[in-house]
């Protein structure tokens, strides 16, 4: 697989997990103000993302994120199926039962699975994910 393919199916993978971040982000979101009240604008969500409690479970998540995008914006490096095989290997492990430093985001992501949106994203990027290696 060369650079190109490695690069363009790795660029539709890295949305695919935005709508899903966002989609769980938004029923965090919805958890906080269950017991909270209204998030008051997009300075205070950010503020309650970055340091209330309520938001930490969706951290391992952002930062296979931010993995991600750091690895495509690198002009210098040259992509192979072994970066395919990282990115697979990362979500695998966010979703492990048995990995244990990943349980808080299993925990939030169980609560989320019943929100429609949440399934819908999960399912886009799942179906990218398993394109990578066609």
């Amino acid at each position: 697989m060369t650079d190109a393919s490695v690069r363009t199916r790795l660029n539709a993978l890295a949305p695919a997990l935005r709508h899903f971040h966002s989609a769980l982000l938004d029923f965090a979101k919805g958890e906080y103000e269950f017991l909270h009240g209204p998030v008051g604008g997009p300075f205070e969500l950010y503020s309650l993302v970055m340091n209330h409690p309520d938001f930490q479970w969706l951290r391992p998540l952002s930062g296979l994120m931010a993995t991600l995008d750091e690895v495509l914006d690198a002009k210098d490096r040259t992509l192979s199926q072994q970066n395919v095989s990282d990115v697979r290997g990362a979500l695998g492990l966010l979703f492990a039962e048995s990995d244990t430093r990943f349980a808080d985001f299993r925990a939030g992501y169980t609560r989320a699975r019943g929100d429609a949106r949440v399934r819908e994203t999960e399912a886009g990027w799942r179906a990218v994910l398993d394109s990578l290696d066609a």
